[in-house]
Formats: C-alpha cells, structure tokens, sequence
C-alpha cells in the first residue's frame, strides 16, 4: 500500500511504499537544506530492520552535505540491521557518487521501481 504525506520540507518527502520508507529528496541539497532535514532523516531512520530507498531523481544540485547525508543514512540503517538502495539517475550526480566511490557502496538504481523489487540480499552492505 501507498501511502503520500505532505512534504516535512521543500527538500525532503517520507512516504511508505510496499514496506519500504522512501526518502524523496528535492531540489537543492546543499549545507542549509542539509541541517533542515536531518532530524526528518534521523527518525525516519530509527527504526530496527528498515527497508529504506532513497530516491534522488528530483535533486537539482548535490553537494558535500548531500552525501554526507547519503552517508548517515546507511549507516544509520545498517547500524540497525536494515537495508537501504539508492536511486538516482542525474548525471552530475552519478558523476559525483561514482568519484567519492559511494556508489561501490549504494549501487545507484534507475528507478524506484527496480530499487523497490530489488531482492533483500542485494541492498545490504557491501
């Protein structure tokens, strides 16, 4: 079942999907939108066991804080025996995930679809 709340920010959306929690990111993630969503992350992050996806399509710039985000995220989940994928299809920020080698680490997908039937074994640590 889908469930669609309204946005906790103009740069972060949680909804649940199949059970999944699927971190919707928006427009510019930069230090500012950074510090207003991470306590928004954090919670939606507690949880043991999560099934978390991250999807990236509506970024428009991604900057350091971005991925630092990317990477409390899945430490966070995996901390707490969960999974998390990542979708992404913005080519400057393929660019970026595959230069800082994240990527190796939250292989990015091209679409919620393909992250969400993606097999449990697939989007655990690497």
């Amino acid at each position: 079942m889908r469930q669609e709340p309204a946005p906790l920010s103009r740069h972060l959306r949680i909804r649940q999907d199949r059970g999944h929690t699927v971190l919707e990111f928006h427009g510019e993630i930069d230090i500012a939108a950074a510090d207003e969503i991470t306590p928004h992350l954090d919670r939606a992050t507690e949880r043991p066991e999560a099934r978390v996806v991250i999807d990236l399509r509506q970024v428009e710039f991604f900057d350091c804080s971005g991925l630092r985000l990317l990477s409390r995220v899945r430490s966070r989940v995996l901390d707490r025996h969960g999974r998390v994928v990542l979708v992404c299809t913005h080519p400057l920020t393929l660019r970026v995930l595959r230069i800082t080698g994240l990527a190796r680490v939250l292989p990015p997908q091209p679409t919620l679809e393909a992250a969400l039937a993606l097999p449990e074994a697939a989007s655990g640590p690497v």
